[in-house]
């Protein structure tokens, strides 16, 4: 993980000129770990950031920095049993900032970071890891309570309340007889009133569901054909506009989620990233790296 800037130039006056014809991926900070870091996460409202991983030993770590004259600044640093896998603050308030994060033994925790040695909030949300989580209903993001999803590669998608214990309020699991599949991503997204809110997932095989918290259904899926590193909504707190997806062989789909055909399902364009240079990875969204 590094802090970059994008930087571009669309003056004619300089289309011609390469250096400043595309855009930039600017490197400012640069920090070597010794430890894999899975996860990273700015702390809202403050210079602070936060990183989620695991040491070589096995053990979780979860390590907050402030940015100091230029330099990340390593302020609180503390060592978990599992290695964590994934972390929000979706469904925290401005006030509490707790982070919610999932890791390899398929527990859910949320952590106050002003002593995050014990967790606040704890449930055994999966019986294997924790791949990924978000949420709604925090921040002063979507309307509604604050919700957390998390996906697993038990195959199941669960939506959980932070003020409900142990049990969540929502399990999207296969039907008795299906294969159960790796999901790799979740997103929230359509919560612009109290009562409407989806979920989505992208699943190891390319399968990307759609699920109507509403009304409890499957409102839509498709297959993108390579393994779903991301899904995510342009904004969450209003009718779905626009949902991206990205996958391994450096693809990224784009659905348009207010057009839709009742056989061909949402419009939507894809495009495979290329021309990005020699270092670029193409499966980066499957990667990871000890540095920061």
């Amino acid at each position: 993980v590094d802090f970059c800037s994008f930087a571009g130039n669309r003056s004619p006056l300089f289309e011609m000129s390469s250096p400043l014809s595309k855009p930039q991926v600017i490197a400012h900070i640069q920090k070597s770990l010794n430890y894999t870091v899975f996860d990273s996460k700015w702390i809202p409202c403050s210079a602070k950031f936060v990183c989620l991983g695991n040491f070589p030993r096995g053990t979780g770590v979860i390590q907050i920095y402030e940015l100091q004259h230029g330099e990340a600044q390593l302020i609180k640093e503390v060592e978990k049993p599992k290695p964590l896998k994934c972390g929000t603050f979706g469904a925290t308030s401005l006030q509490q900032r707790h982070l919610a994060t999932g890791d390899f033994d398929g527990n859910l925790n949320i952590w106050n970071l002003e002593s995050p040695e014990v967790p606040v909030y704890t449930a055994k949300a999966h019986k294997e890891i924790v791949n990924s989580i978000d949420g709604v209903g925090g921040l002063g993001i979507g309307d509604g309570a604050p919700e957390i999803v998390t996906g697993s590669r038990d195959g199941t998608v669960k939506v959980w309340d932070p003020r409900q214990k142990d049990l969540p309020v929502a399990n999207m699991e296969p039907v008795e007889g299906e294969t159960k599949r790796d999901c790799w991503t979740v997103a929230f997204g359509h919560a612009f009133n109290d009562q409407d809110r989806c979920v989505c997932a992208g699943y190891d095989n390319g399968d990307i569901k759609l699920f109507d918290l509403r009304n409890m259904s499957l409102r839509w899926e498709t297959n993108i054909k390579n393994g779903v590193c991301c899904v995510e909504f342009d904004r969450k707190d209003i009718d779905m506009n626009k949902l991206v997806a990205t996958s391994l062989e450096g693809k990224f789909h784009v659905f348009d989620m207010r057009t839709q055909h009742p056989v061909k399902g949402f419009a939507s364009v894809s495009e495979k990233v290329s021309n990005l240079g020699k270092d670029f990875d193409s499966n980066y969204g499957t990667n990871h790296k000890s540095s920061l």
